[in-house]
């Protein structure tokens, strides 16, 4: 989230208010944690982006770390989370790759709290939200791609390009499919860190709009309703948005792990 709304009225030349100047788009600026905005800024300097993302990491530790070192038959409220998130995730990657998927539950485990704990921390006040970046989902994104490739050749060999070859379908399709099934693969890590990094974006920028517009007396009841209802709506797209991610990951590993069709 940005920090508190700029809302600027110009006046005409006879003194009347005529309109409203607000920057949405603001909250997403990565400026220097020391220094001042505007300053230059370089791949080791440390900036808003930097600190939100070592506190989501900090966030998972604190939830799946401190919260589960005391053991207890009857679990407290964190122990609970952790052990849900632990079974929610677990579960997903049995169901879509199967029992050959779940040595790699770790990494899915690890990617699934990371977003969705940097999705959280950015709906509280004054926090910046690095998921709205396309620079830090793409990471993600292209990360998950090249994992999932590696893998698929290391395990399979060149079966892993079985994958792109449809075999149910008739021989004089097959090769236009290939091409398709190709295109396709490659636009995996586009899509996939811009789905996440667009809404994301999205519903911040529309909560700012929104804000701007309550500082004016005639429409801000509605403007207030309007944000406390986007809220809402971003709590549940924050969760989404980091399961879609995650299922997504385990189904790419399922074409690793089973290329053919």
């Amino acid at each position: 989230m940005a920090s508190e709304t700029e809302v600027a009225v110009t006046a005409g030349a006879d003194g009347a208010q005529s309109g409203l100047v607000f920057h949405p788009m603001d909250q997403f600026i990565v400026k220097p944690i020391f220094g001042q905005a505007g300053d230059p800024v370089f791949w080791y300097t440390p900036t808003n982006v930097t600190l939100w993302l070592g506190l989501s990491v900090l966030a998972i530790f604190a939830l799946l770390v401190m919260t589960t070192s005391r053991r207890a038959v009857i679990p407290s409220r964190g122990q609970s989370v952790a052990e849900l998130s632990y079974g929610f995730i677990y579960k997903m990657v049995e169901d879509i790759t199967g029992k050959d998927g779940l040595k790699y539950f770790p990494y899915i485990m690890t990617l699934f709290m990371f977003i969705v704990c940097a999705n959280f921390l950015g709906l509280l006040p004054t926090a910046f939200t690095p998921t709205s970046h396309i620079a830090v989902t793409a990471v993600l994104g292209f990360g998950v791609f090249f994992a999932v490739t590696i893998l698929g050749f290391v395990l399979n060999g060149f079966k892993f390009l079985g994958l792109f070859w449809v075999s149910s379908a008739p021989l004089a399709l097959r090769p236009i499919l290939a091409i398709i099934e190709l295109i396709s693969y490659f636009v995996r890590p586009v899509s996939h860190s811009i789905r996440l990094a667009g809404n994301m974006m999205a519903g911040h920028a529309v909560i700012k709009v929104f804000a701007a517009f309550a500082a004016v007396a005639a429409v801000a009841p509605v403007s207030i309703a309007a944000i406390a209802a986007i809220y809402g709506l971003e709590v549940l797209v924050s969760f989404i948005q980091a399961y879609v991610f995650t299922i997504l990951t385990c189904v790419y590993l399922k074409d690793a792990l089973h290329p053919s069709h």
